[in-house]
């Protein structure tokens, strides 16, 4: 299971690419492996507010329907119509072309309560016992 060292992440299993005042947000291998095939994203418009830890989207798999939640506060600048298209690609590349929503960050010490790459493959050795 990938978990790439330049990212932080979050309980909930959501990624955050930090660029500037722009975090990008994605599901983890992890959570995308839990859920199975991915057949639907439901992504908020940009201009929406999203706030930390609350949710701000709808994954749904043939196995379940989840939310997604938000790892920072801030502005959705940018939402990934193609992953909206053709929600297989969160299996297929979680990482790289299923990325989710691009935020403009409100307050950057929110990125603090993120966990690092380290942390987060700790937190997983936990949850899988």
């Amino acid at each position: 299971m990938a978990v790439p060292g330049d990212l932080k992440y979050t309980k909930s299993h959501e990624w955050a690419r930090v660029e500037g005042d722009i975090v990008t947000i994605g599901m983890t291998d992890y959570a995308q492996g839990e859920l199975g095939d991915i057949t639907y994203l439901e992504l908020p418009e940009p201009g929406e507010a999203v706030s930390a830890e609350e949710p701000f989207g709808v994954v749904e798999s043939v196995k379940a329907a989840s939310d997604i939640y938000a790892p920072v506060t801030g502005e959705i600048v940018e939402r990934n119509e193609d992953a909206v298209g053709g929600p297989e690609v969160v299996n297929a590349s979680p990482y790289e072309q299923a990325w989710l929503v691009k935020i403009r960050v409100d307050d950057q010490g929110g990125l603090d309560k993120l966990m690092s790459a380290d942390e987060y493959e700790k937190y997983l050795e936990e949850v899988a016992h």
